[in-house]
C-alpha cells in the first residue's frame, strides 16, 4: 500500500491526513494530525455476521496521559478504565456513525481512537471524529459517510470554529455538531441562557464547517479507499411474518393505544409471547432452527408494535397515551422531603419520577480530574442513577454505564450555566439524580428535580432551569414533532431532542437521530414546541418553590472568608500543619481552606465555631498600628521596663517613663505578671518591635512639661552613677531584641 499523506488549511489551522504507513492490518486506519495534536484512528469489523438483534458497533476513545506529558497518578502508574470525559466522547463519537450503518447490518465493528499527542487548543475530540469516519470510509467497511463534527463557541459575540482553551472559557455558548454533507444528526450543547434563533446560527455555522471537512474527506476516500466487503443484511423469514400477520399483528396494534405503561407493556408482551411459543411449537430440523425462529417471532413482533407506534402519530397525530402532539404529561413538583440532607425535590411527568439530593461541601470536596483536558477540579457535580426497579425489571447494579454518565453530563451542564460564582458561593456542590420511575425523559426530569433541589438547599441560582425531550417521526415527506416523549415514542421514533433552559434562554441541547439527518427547519420547529413545554414545566415547579432559600441547611455547612496576607500563611498553619490543627480541634473540627493567594474559609455547621475559628485565625495574623489602643497583659517585669501582650504572637515594650505623666520611681511597686493595662502604639521600628505607652490613654495634667533627659556623664566618670532613662531604653531594646528574636526563630520552625 503506498503512503498517502496531504493538508489543508481548515478554519487557521492545519489538518494532516496520513494512511497507508501506520496500522496496516487494521480494516482501515488514518493518523490525524491536528497541529499538534495527533490520533490514531482504527477500524476493524468481523467477517461474519453476528446473530443478534442490534448492530455490535463499539467506539474507543483512548487517552494516553503521555499525549500532554503526564504521568498516570494511582499505584499501578498506567492507564485503566477510561475517564469520564473518555466516556463521554466515545459516546460522542458514536451517535453521528451509528445511524450511517445499513439497517440489518450485523458484522461487528470496532473503532479505536488513541490519542497520542494532545494540543489543548486543537480539539483532539473533533480529531477522533474526523479520523473515525475516515477509517471507516477507508475501510473495506460499508458504511454511508462520510461524516464529520465541529465545536462552535461564541466569543464576544463571535461565531469560532473549534475554539481555543482561552476562547473556550469566555464563550457564552459551545455547540458541538455532526452530521453529513446533507444534514446534522447530532448535537450537544452548553450555554448561558442564548436564544433558539441564536443556537440556529450557531447550528448552520457548525454545518457549513462540517461540508469543507466532508469535503477533504471525500479526497481521501477517492484516494486511499478499500473495496468494500460483501455482507448479507439480516432479514425475518417471510413465513413467520405472514404467520404473526395473521394471528397477532392486529391484536398488538390495539394493545399500542392502552394509556397504561404497564398495562400496555403487559398486553404486549402477553400476545408476543403467544406468538413466539405457537412458532416454536412448529416442526424444525434442529433446536438451533428453532430458537432462531422463536427470535424472530419475538423481533417481529416488536416491529409491529413500532409500525403502529409510528402510523398513529404520522396519520391519526394520536399518542400511545392519548396526548396530543405538543402535549405534556401531568406534573408534579415537590421539595424537602428528606429531613436530613442538605436539599431535597420530587419531580413527577406522567409515569417518569426522579427525586435530586444536593449536598454542600468545601471546595476541598471539589473532584480532581486526571485526564488530557486542561481541567484539573470540577466544583459542581451532577449524577444520575438509573435502577432497574424504575422501570419494572430486575437487573444487575454496577458501577454506572455510558448511559449513566451520559445523561447525568448532560443535566450538570444545563444546570452549571446558572450557578453562582465561587466568589459568590464557595462551595463544592454536589445533586444525585435518584430515578425512581421511568417512562422516557428522565434525564430531563432530573434537571428539574435538581434545580428544585438546588434552590432548597440554598444554592442562589440565577433563574429556574427545566428540560424536555422532544421526538420526530418521520414518513416519506411527513414529519411529525413530539413534546414530553416517553419511552415507547423515544424508542420507536426517530429522533430524541433534549432541550434545557430558563425563561430567559436555552442552557443545553443533547440531539441523537436514527435517520441519516434532520433539516434546520425540523430543528427550528422542535426548539419553538420545546419552547412552550419548557414554560409550562417552569410554571409547574414554581409552584413548589419559587425562588432559593436565603440560607442553608442547619445540617449544611456554614462558611465565612477572610482574607489573610500571603506571608502569614505558613504562621497560620504552623510547622507540620501544628498550629491550623490546633485550631481545628480547638473548634469542634471546623474545616479550614487556605488558597496559595491567601484566601481563607471556613466551614462548620454551627456558626460559632466558624466566628471562634475566625478569630483564632485573626489574631495570628494580627499586626499593631501605631494609635490603636488594646487591654493588654503584663507578661514580664524588669527593673525598667515590662512587657505586655496585645494580642496572640503580639508583644510589646512599656517603659517606665510612660506608665504615668508623673514620676514612676520602681514599675516594679506598679505592675506584677498578669495585670491589665490600657495602652497605647506609640512606635514600631523596622524590625517590627512595639512600643507603647499608658500614659498616652490617661488625661495629660494641666500645664505638664515633659522633664528633660539627664545629660550623659564624660567617658570613665562611671563612678556610682545611677542609671537614666536612656540606660533603661538600652536595656529595654536589648532584652526586647532577645525575646522577639526567639520567637521569630520558633515560628520559622
Amino acid at each position: 500500500m503506498e503512503k498517502f499523506k496531504k493538508s489543508w488549511n481548515f478554519h487557521g489551522r492545519t489538518l494532516t491526513v496520513e494512511n497507508g504507513e501506520i496500522a496496516k492490518q487494521a480494516g482501515g486506519s488514518v493518523l490525524v494530525r491536528y497541529e499538534d495534536t495527533v490520533v490514531l484512528s482504527a477500524a476493524t469489523a468481523s467477517d461474519q455476521a453476528k446473530d443478534t438483534d442490534f448492530f455490535p458497533l463499539t467506539v474507543l476513545y483512548n487517552e494516553k496521559m503521555y499525549a500532554a506529558g503526564k504521568i498516570p497518578g494511582g499505584f499501578l502508574k498506567r492507564e485503566g478504565r477510561p475517564t469520564e470525559h473518555a466516556t463521554l466522547t466515545a459516546r460522542l463519537i458514536d451517535r453521528p456513525i451509528r445511524p450511517l450503518f445499513a439497517e440489518g447490518f450485523r458484522n461487528e465493528v470496532q473503532i479505536v481512537n488513541t490519542v497520542l499527542s494532545v494540543d489543548p487548543d486543537c480539539s483532539s475530540e473533533m480529531a477522533a471524529l474526523f479520523g473515525s469516519s475516515l477509517a471507516l470510509c477507508v475501510s473495506d467497511i460499508p458504511f454511508n459517510g462520510p461524516v464529520a463534527g465541529v465545536i462552535v463557541a461564541r466569543v464576544d459575540g463571535e461565531y469560532v470554529i473549534n475554539p481555543t482553551v482561552e476562547q473556550a472559557a469566555k464563550a457564552d455558548l459551545s455547540l458541538t455538531v455532526a452530521g453529513t454533507k446533507q444534514a446534522i444528526n447530532m448535537v450537544e450543547a452548553g450555554a448561558k441562557e442564548v436564544s433558539e434563533e441564536d443556537m440556529l446560527t450557531a447550528l448552520q455555522i457548525g454545518h457549513d464547517a462540517i461540508k469543507e471537512l466532508c469535503a477533504i474527506e471525500d479526497e481521501v476516500i477517492a484516494a486511499c479507499a478499500k473495496e468494500k466487503m460483501e455482507v448479507v443484511l439480516y432479514a425475518i423469514d417471510p413465513a413467520i411474518i405472514k404467520f404473526v400477520d395473521e394471528n397477532g399483528a392486529q391484536r398488538i396494534r390495539e394493545a399500542v393505544s392502552i394509556k397504561g405503561k404497564l398495562e400496555r407493556y403487559g398486553k404486549i408482551e402477553e400476545i408476543t409471547q403467544e406468538m413466539v411459543e405457537k412458532i416454536g411449537a412448529m416442526e424444525y430440523e434442529n433446536d438451533a432452527a428453532r430458537e432462531k425462529a422463536m427470535k424472530q417471532a419475538h423481533e417481529y413482533c416488536v416491529e409491529v408494535e413500532a409500525g403502529e407506534v409510528r402510523r398513529l402519530i404520522s396519520e391519526d397525530k394520536v399518542r400511545p397515551d392519548g396526548r396530543a402532539l405538543d402535549e405534556l404529561r401531568p406534573l408534579n413538583s415537590q421539595v424537602d422531603l428528606l429531613p436530613r440532607v442538605h436539599g431535597s425535590a420530587m419531580f413527577t411527568r406522567g409515569e417518569t419520577q426522579v427525586m435530586s439530593i444536593t449536598t454542600l461541601g468545601p471546595l476541598s470536596d471539589a473532584q480532581v480530574i486526571e485526564d488530557l483536558t486542561p481541567n484539573t477540579e470540577k466544583r459542581f457535580m451532577h449524577q444520575y442513577n438509573f435502577p432497574p426497579f424504575s422501570v419494572g425489571e430486575v437487573g444487575r447494579m454496577s458501577s454506572p454505564g455510558r448511559r449513566e454518565i451520559g445523561h447525568g453530563a448532560l443535566g450538570e451542564r444545563a444546570l452549571s450555566q446558572v450557578l453562582p460564582s465561587v466568589e459568590e458561593f464557595p462551595y463544592a456542590i454536589r445533586t444525585v439524580a435518584e430515578v425512581l420511575e421511568s417512562n422516557g425523559s428522565s434525564s430531563q426530569a432530573s434537571i428539574c428535580a435538581g434545580t428544585m433541589s438546588l434552590m432548597a438547599a440554598g444554592v442562589p441560582i440565577k433563574r429556574m432551569v427545566a428540560g424536555v425531550a422532544m421526538g420526530l417521526i418521520t414518513v416519506g415527506d411527513t414529519y411529525s414533532i413530539l413534546t414530553d416523549i416517553q419511552g415507547m415514542e423515544d424508542h420507536y421514533g426517530d429522533m430524541d431532542f433534549k432541550v434545557a433552559g430558563t425563561r430567559e434562554g436555552i442552557t443545553a441541547l443533547q440531539m441523537d437521530i436514527k435517520v441519516t439527518g434532520i433539516s434546520m427547519d425540523i430543528l427550528r420547529e422542535a426548539l419553538a414546541q420545546a419552547h412552550k413545554g419548557r414554560m409550562q414545566i417552569l410554571d409547574n415547579m414554581e409552584t413548589a418553590i419559587s425562588a432559593p432559600r436565603d440560607h442553608v441547611s442547619k445540617w449544611a455547612p456554614k462558611f465565612e472568608q477572610m482574607m489573610i496576607p500571603v506571608d502569614k500563611i505558613r504562621v497560620v498553619i504552623g510547622k507540620g500543619g501544628e498550629t491550623i490543627d490546633k485550631i481545628i480541634e480547638a473548634c469542634n473540627d471546623v474545616k479550614i481552606d487556605i488558597d496559595d493567594d491567601g484566601k481563607c474559609i471556613f466551614y462548620h455547621t454551627d456558626q460559632a465555631m466558624i466566628d471562634k475559628a475566625k478569630q483564632m485565625v485573626t489574631d495570628l495574623i494580627r499586626e499593631a498600628k501605631v494609635g490603636e489602643e488594646y487591654d493588654a497583659t503584663v507578661t514580664e517585669v524588669r527593673d525598667s521596663f515590662v512587657f505586655v501582650n496585645l494580642f496572640a504572637g503580639t508583644d510589646a515594650l512599656l517603659h517606665v517613663s510612660q506608665l504615668k505623666w508623673e514620676r514612676v520611681e520602681d514599675i516594679k511597686n506598679e505592675l506584677h505578671v498578669g495585670d491589665k493595662i490600657h495602652v497605647k502604639v506609640i512606635a514600631i521600628d523596622d524590625a517590627g518591635k512595639v512600643k507603647v505607652s499608658a500614659r498616652e490613654c490617661l488625661p495629660k495634667p494641666e500645664g505638664y512639661v515633659e522633664p528633660k533627659k539627664p545629660l550623659r556623664p564624660q567617658h570613665g566618670a562611671r563612678g556610682d552613677r545611677r542609671p537614666s532613662h536612656h540606660d533603661h531604653d538600652k536595656e529595654g531594646a536589648n532584652v526586647e531584641r532577645r525575646v522577639f528574636k526567639k520567637k521569630e526563630e520558633e515560628t520559622a520552625e
